[in-house]
């Protein structure tokens, strides 16, 4: 019964805005604008297709790789500089610099130096996704509780384990938050990076099927980009439950008492 509320819960909002759509496209006929029958019968014959393995499970591959690739280097470099006062100190203004400038704007400069491929779609995408991911380690490092630290001292817990009991579990919570806005930041950038320079990928489909006004062809294609959003978003749900069990424990004790 629980699940079926949370479910009607989700699914409500949905539901409301696309009957909505569906009324205010009944009586009248806009080409920029489908219906949502022939969008869903367009977006089953584009996608449902040999597409799905030519465009849709490369964009995929990109997004995952460099998200793996910004969670290692996120988190061990936001560990490092946590740890360290004069690490934080000498890169602090070094990181801030990078961290303002727009990773599209790197696409140009990156296309001349590496080239079109998927190096540089990879790359784009991690130099946008390491940020939010390092600064939230720096931070949850930075915010272990002194009672843990000064435990572990008595406790004589020194080099990885130091890191594996107390840094990573202390700061788990910063960390997998910088994790969920990475995911959105990738997706955007995926998109952005295979628009300008690609012959394959989601992006790149919906540059062409607006080039070419394919219009509900290119409307299917950002109705892909949603469902994926929200699958990743439910899938990294899944994984932070598990991952924060305890943390979440934590905090329904508190509140109990």
């Amino acid at each position: 019964m629980i699940v079926l509320k949370r479910l009607g819960m989700s699914l409500g909002l949905p539901v409301i805005l696309v009957a909505i759509w569906w009324a205010a496209t009944a009586q009248g006929v806009n080409f920029f604008v489908p219906k949502p029958d022939k969008l869903a019968d367009t977006f089953a014959k584009v996608w449902f297709s040999e597409k799905f393995f030519t465009d849709v499970l490369p964009s995929l591959g990109r997004l995952l790789i460099s998200l793996a690739i910004s969670l290692v280097l996120g988190v061990v470099l936001g560990i490092a500089i946590g740890l360290s006062r004069t690490l934080r100190w000498l890169l602090e203004p070094l990181l801030e610099f990078i961290r303002a400038v727009p990773s599209t704007i790197l696409i140009p400069v990156l296309l001349l130096l590496i080239g079109i491929n998927d190096t540089m779609k990879v790359t784009v995408i991690v130099l946008g996704c390491l940020w939010p991911i390092l600064l939230n380690t720096v931070e949850g490092v930075r915010s272990l509780d002194e009672v843990l630290k000064n435990t572990s001292l008595v406790y004589r817990l020194r080099g990885f384990n130091r890191i594996r009991y107390l840094v990573l579990p202390g700061a788990m919570p910063l960390i997998m938050a910088g994790i969920r806005h990475s995911l959105a930041v990738g997706l955007i950038l995926l998109v952005v990076s295979e628009m300008f320079a690609s012959t394959d990928g989601i992006g790149y489909s919906i540059i062409n099927f607006q080039n070419r006004v394919a219009i509900p062809e290119m409307w299917s294609g950002i109705v892909l980009l949603g469902i994926i959003g929200v699958l990743l978003s439910v899938a990294f749900q899944a994984i932070q439950k598990r991952v924060l069990g305890w943390y979440y424990g934590l905090k329904e004790a508190s509140n109990d008492g």
